[in-house]
């Protein structure tokens, strides 16, 4: 069976699913790879609490869609501006649910987001995306999409007693047309 995946801007109803998947839990395994060493996560007890969150109002954004999969939300990807002004655009991605992890989607939902802002943004000749060494799904996925790594920034990630690098990935518009 071929499941559908689409990106679409969040419902309220999706963004209660979210916070239920994502959000509503004390330590949840998706924060174990998502920059932990952040330690910027929060877990509401309620909606009502999520809702009144700046994240609420961010997931909300036109940076930010809702993956969905069988029309049912698994996460976001997302896109920000390192510096508008040099058309320095990076991108984003979570998926809440671990159980249907390395499965393609990530790949395929990012996929979709880079034809999306390379459409948006016709101006624009490279979009980046960084990850860190403690995340290998994630590099793979980079790789799998053509991204080539750009930089590798050594032992700048320290976490839990241990030092991880920074990874930085890159794909110019002429290499995602190619590809194409």
């Amino acid at each position: 069976m071929t499941r559908s995946l689409t990106l679409q801007a969040f419902t309220v109803d999706q963004l209660k699913t979210i916070w239920q998947i994502g959000h509503s839990q004390p330590a949840p395994r998706w924060k174990e790879f998502a920059a932990p060493y952040f330690d910027d996560y929060q877990a509401f007890n309620r909606f009502e609490d999520f809702q009144q969150a700046p994240l609420y109002q961010w997931l909300q954004q036109d940076s930010v869609r809702a993956i969905l999969l069988d029309e049912n939300p698994i996460g976001f990807v997302s896109y920000y501006w390192e510096c508008q002004a040099t058309r320095w655009l990076e991108i984003g991605i979570e998926i809440y649910d671990d159980s249907i992890w390395g499965n393609g989607y990530g790949t395929q939902a990012l996929r979709l987001w880079i034809d999306h802002i390379f459409n948006q943004f016709p101006e624009l000749e490279h979009i980046g995306l960084t990850t860190w060494s403690g995340n290998p799904g994630m590099m793979r996925t980079a790789e799998k999409l053509g991204m080539t790594k750009e930089a590798h920034i050594r032992k700048v990630r320290y976490w839990k007693g241990q030092y991880y690098d920074s990874i930085k990935y890159g794909i110019l518009r002429e290499e995602w047309e190619n590809q194409a």
